[in-house]
């Protein structure tokens, strides 16, 4: 086999060691990847993981990595297909409500999983997850601000609030949905961003009416 196809074997290797991990970490957290399950899952032996990472910090941290790549493929670049202003900014959260009712990972959202693991610890994981939160929320506050000074949304509009907002919606319809009201959760959730949006923009006909 040639240099670059070893190449290439590793990293589909690594990818699919991430992506069973990320899965994993959804339902158990970070802290319940153990080499064993991974390597049953992805059928690859303990000793293949060593080649890719050399202890379990490390895999964890391109696990965050990987869940941000993730999310940014299933649910920001569907987003930004949209017209730029309110629609944009809802387009959002209704990607991230199909990511979850698509179930693309077993526990739901491996970032509501993993900061309640880590918001009280502190370490280099803990760092790797908030700044991914953190660069979530700039983004959401970014589409508000670029609403706003298209018109969209009516000024003096908060970022940061409607931001938060918007957020907690999200992760409300993740846990309800999976622990008690299935898809009425993510029916409630759209209604209520919609709702909020429609009342904040000039010409609601931007947006549907339900």
């Amino acid at each position: 086999m040639t240099q670059d196809g070893r190449r290439r074997r590793g990293l589909r290797s690594r990818e699919a060691i991430l992506g069973q991990a990320v899965g994993l970490a959804s339902v158990e957290g970070l802290d319940g990847l153990s080499l064993g399950r991974l390597a049953t899952a992805t059928g690859i032996s303990k000793s293949g993981f060593f080649a890719h990472w050399s202890g379990k910090e490390e895999l964890q941290l391109d696990a965050v990595d990987w869940a941000s790549r993730q999310w940014r493929e299933h649910i920001v670049a569907p987003a930004l297909s949209a017209p730029a202003g309110v629609r944009r900014l809802f387009a959002l959260h209704e990607a991230r409500l199909r990511f979850y009712a698509e179930r693309v990972l077993p526990g739901g959202c491996f970032f509501l999983a993993v900061q309640a693991e880590f918001d009280d610890r502190p370490g280099a994981v803990r760092e790797r997850v908030a700044q991914a939160l953190h660069d979530w929320d700039a983004f959401i506050r970014r589409l508000v601000r670029e609403a706003v000074e298209l018109g969209e949304l009516a000024p003096g509009t908060d970022p940061a609030q409607l931001a938060y907002e918007i957020e907690a919606l999200g992760e409300a319809a993740v846990i309800r949905s999976r622990l008690l009201d299935g898809q009425h959760a993510l029916t409630h959730s759209r209604r209520a961003v919609l709702q909020r949006l429609r009342g904040l923009c000039p010409d609601p006909s931007l947006l549907p009416e339900d």
